[in-house]
C-alpha cells in the first residue's frame, strides 16, 4: 500500500510540477530563471497586451457559442443514443475522439474550402465555432450518456402512463435529473474549446485568432515571461471548472 502511494505521489509530481515552476516564475520579477523577488509585473503587462486581450475575448466568444451549442445538441443525441440503443452510432461517436487533431483539422479546412466555393464564404469566427462543435459534441454526448444510463426509465413511462406527452416527460421527468451532467458536459465542452490550438490553427481567419494561437506565435519569438502569467491564469481558471465538472458528474 505504501509503495503504491509513493507512485500515485511521483506520478503527480511529473505531472504537476512544471506547472508549479511556471506557476511559481510568473511571479518573479526578473525576465530569467534566477530569482530576483516577487513581483506582479508581468500580470500587468499580460492584462496590458492589446492582442492578447482581443484573443481573450475571442476565445470567450467561441467557447461560449460552441459550448452551447455543442451541450443542446450533445444532451439531444446522447437522449437519443439511450432511447434507441445503435453500436453503429456509439462507435462513431468513439472514433471522432481517436482521431487525431492534425486530420480532424484537415478534414474540416478541406470540407470548408469546398463549401466556400458553392457560397462564396470565408475562413473566419463561425468556421472556428462549427469546428469546436463537431469535436466538444462527442464530449458531451458521452458524459450526458453516463448519466442517463443509471437513470430508471421507467419514470417517463410512468409519466406517460399519467397523462404527461414525450415532451412533457422529458421537461419534466428527465431534464431535471440530467441537469448535473449536462452542467458537468458544458463545463468540460467549455475547457476543451478554449484549450484548442490544432484544429482552430486550421480554421481559423485573421480575424479569429484565439488566445493559444497567439501565445504560440508569441513563444516562437522568444520565451516571455508574461506567457508564464497567462499560462498560471489559464491553468487556475480551467482547472477549477475541471474540478467543478468532476464534482457535478458524482452528483
Amino acid at each position: 500500500m505504501r509503495l503504491l502511494s509513493i507512485y500515485a505521489v511521483l506520478a503527480y509530481a511529473f505531472l504537476h510540477l512544471p506547472l508549479l515552476v511556471l506557476t511559481v516564475f510568473s511571479f518573479n520579477h526578473s525576465r530569467f530563471t534566477q530569482w530576483e523577488g516577487l513581483s506582479l509585473r508581468w500580470y500587468t503587462q499580460a492584462f496590458a497586451d492589446p492582442a492578447l486581450r482581443e484573443a481573450t475575448l475571442n476565445s470567450l466568444l467561441i467557447g461560449g457559442a460552441a459550448t452551447a451549442l455543442a451541450t443542446a445538441l450533445g444532451t439531444l443525441c446522447a437522449y437519443a443514443l439511450w432511447k434507441k440503443k445503435s453500436p453503429l452510432f456509439a462507435g462513431a461517436l468513439y472514433l471522432s475522439l481517436m482521431t487525431p487533431e492534425i486530420v480532424t483539422g484537415v478534414a474540416l479546412l478541406a470540407f470548408y474550402q469546398w463549401l466556400f466555393h458553392l457560397l462564396d464564404l470565408q475562413l473566419g469566427m463561425f468556421t472556428v465555432i462549427l469546428a469546436h462543435v463537431s469535436f466538444c459534441l462527442a464530449y458531451v454526448v458521452i458524459v450526458v450518456i453516463a448519466r442517463l444510463r443509471t437513470m430508471d426509465a421507467t419514470l417517463e413511462e410512468a409519466a406517460l402512463d399519467l397523462g404527461a406527452n414525450e415532451l412533457q416527460a422529458f421537461y419534466k421527468v428527465t431534464l431535471p435529473q440530467l441537469l448535473p451532467a449536462i452542467i458537468s458536459a458544458a463545463l468540460l465542452a467549455f475547457t476543451i474549446s478554449f484549450d484548442d490550438f490544432v484544429i482552430t490553427s486550421l480554421v481559423a481567419g485573421v480575424d479569429s485568432e484565439t488566445l493559444p494561437m497567439v501565445m504560440y506565435a508569441t513563444a516562437r519569438r522568444g520565451v516571455s515571461p508574461v506567457l508564464n502569467a497567462v499560462s498560471t491564469v489559464i491553468v487556475l481558471g480551467l482547472g477549477g471548472l475541471i474540478l467543478l465538472s468532476e464534482r457535478l458528474q458524482t452528483k
